[in-house]
């Protein structure tokens, strides 16, 4: 298995655990870990697709990264962390 491929599971695998919890009411869209996973799975997964020089999912993943990002530093002072 190549690096790339290696990184491209780990970001996936994160992303969607972040999506099952969400959509098993155990993380809230809110919070800002919910958030921190999505920049995280994000970011590896376009990592891992320049690496491939897949461009268009590095956009993508890019562009998730980038509102992931800005959603952990916009959530309001006394939100849930969880």
């Amino acid at each position: 298995m190549k690096e790339s491929d290696i990184l491209a599971s780990i970001g996936v695998i994160i992303l969607l655990i972040a999506f099952v919890l969400n959509l098993f009411k155990k993380l809230p869209a809110q919070s800002r870990l919910y958030s921190a996973l999505n920049f995280i799975g994000a970011a590896i997964c376009c990592y891992s697709s320049f690496l491939i020089k897949f461009y268009p999912f590095v956009v993508l993943e890019a562009i998730w990264a980038t509102f992931a990002l800005y959603s952990i530093l916009n959530v309001p002072r006394g939100t849930t962390n969880n």
